[in-house]
């Protein structure tokens, strides 16, 4: 069964939100896209989760150490645990994408 992936940017959402309020302005819908996405990184960074019903929910996903090697040089270096945001669609969105 291979799902039929969408992809929608920035640009797509602003257009959207655009076109379903006309009385904003371009540059309300960008701010208010900006305010958002940094309210939710910021919720995120501190390890709160994000859950938005509908939609899906933000949270931290640690990724554990590990090593690499240069392939130039062929020196072997170790990277410490990171923190990256992980996103989990909710079932209502995967049923529509």
């Amino acid at each position: 069964m291979n799902k039929k992936s969408i992809k929608l940017n920035r640009s797509d959402i602003e257009a959207y939100i655009q076109k379903q309020v006309p009385e904003l302005s371009s540059n309300q819908v960008k701010l208010s896209i900006d305010l958002l996405i940094n309210h939710i990184v910021e919720s995120v960074a501190v390890g709160d989760n994000v859950e938005i019903r509908g939609f899906g929910t933000f949270s931290k996903k640690r990724v554990r150490p590990r090593k690499f090697v240069n392939p130039k040089t062929k020196e072997v270096s170790y990277l410490g645990e990171t923190e990256t945001i992980h996103f989990k669609p909710s079932k209502k969105l995967t049923k529509i994408l």
